[in-house]
């Protein structure tokens, strides 16, 4: 099944020989506090939702978050939406992120998690996310791509990770980059000298979105949607 296939992707993925710069942290939450609890929940989100051998479009985000995919591992996902839009409970946990509020709207929008799981897969081009220490000593989210250091040392390992998700079952004719800045020029980039796709329809990213565009956030989940038809 298809699930498998990805499952074995997302469980294999690691930075073990990246050459992460110093004052980089990793948000691995497949090895943390919660790793059981999270590696079950992913596993139930891909069985329930990719039980089959349909191709599926693939959506790619920028890295996880502290309170979305970097605690349930499950892109665009906090556990509030984990539970109320997916039916998977989490227990010990309790994450709220904007990004997630967006995206569930589009897949609510798109007719509930079985209809909108059903065309395509949603994930990172780095499935693992960063941090740095903030200004008030704590950890902040980082995006690979600002740190030109850190982008260097993941390049390889996120080749590696698409070859690895295409072979896996997913389509190659059409996808969707989430982040239409420095995410989608890299990953443009990536796909000149590789050939991942044939076309990439760019998204702007949810947190984007929420911050700064939610008075037009209809607008933005109809650009998702249209998105969504290329998938058929």
């Amino acid at each position: 099944m298809l699930a498998e296939r990805l499952l074995k992707e997302v469980f294999a993925f690691n930075l073990k020989h990246a050459k992460l710069p110093r004052h980089i942290g990793v948000l691995d939450p497949f090895h943390g506090e919660h790793a059981a609890q999270v590696r079950g929940m992913v596993t139930e989100f891909h069985r329930r939702y990719y039980g089959d051998e349909r191709p599926r479009m693939l959506m790619l985000g920028i890295n996880p978050g502290r309170l979305g995919a970097g605690s349930t591992g499950i892109c665009f996902t906090d556990t509030k939406r984990c539970e109320a839009d997916l039916g998977i409970p989490v227990t010990g946990m309790r994450t709220h992120e904007p990004s997630s509020d967006f995206f569930y709207r589009v897949v609510r929008a798109a007719g509930g998690a079985a209809a909108f799981y059903g065309k395509v897969y949603v994930q990172a081009l780095c499935p693992l996310g960063f941090t740095r220490t903030g200004p008030k000593g704590t950890p902040v989210n980082l995006n690979y791509y600002d740190d030109a250091a850190l982008q260097r040392a993941v390049a390889p390992l996120v080749v590696n990770w698409v070859h690895g998700l295409i072979a896996a079952g997913l389509r190659t004719d059409v996808m969707c980059c989430i982040g239409t800045g420095k995410n989608l020029a890299f990953l443009n980039k990536l796909n000149a000298e590789h050939r991942f796709f044939e076309r990439i329809l760019p998204l702007e990213h949810p947190r984007f979105v929420m911050q700064y565009r939610f008075n037009q956030v209809d607008t933005f989940i109809d650009r998702y949607l249209a998105a969504l038809a290329q998938a058929g």
